[in-house]
């Protein structure tokens, strides 16, 4: 079992920037890739981004590219994303995930708890 600590959603303005944060509570030995996901009310668990377990590889929706960035320090086993230039369709609770790099929820085994991100406009 792998839990996680997530932080640095918040009320922004559209236009402002956020970094997210999920910290592992505890180093594990598996080589996991992770994942930042996102669900608005109403709508299905959206994915936004993916990392390799070496951060090598990245992966990113349409809706966010070249505005978000992931990233990812194993020694802090921690994984970061960067959002920048937020818009209202931004808003959403944001949950970091581990498991097989990939876009599809299920590929993941391993869930924070969410943080709320809102975008005013």
């Amino acid at each position: 079992q792998v839990q996680f600590v997530e932080s640095g959603g918040g009320n922004v303005q559209a236009g402002d920037s956020l970094r997210l944060s999920c910290a592992a509570r505890e180093r594990t030995s598996t080589t996991y890739s992770m994942g930042w996901f996102r669900q608005a009310p109403g709508n299905e668990r959206e994915f936004v981004a993916s990392i390799s377990w070496s951060g090598g590889r990245t992966y990113y929706s349409d809706s966010v590219k070249g505005r978000f960035t992931i990233s990812r320090d194993n020694a802090k086993n921690t994984v970061y994303l960067q959002m920048n230039s937020l818009k209202p369709e931004d808003t959403a609770v944001y949950y970091c995930a581990a498991g097989s790099v990939g876009a599809v929820p299920t590929n993941y085994a391993y869930w924070g708890q969410g943080t709320q991100v809102t975008v005013s406009s």
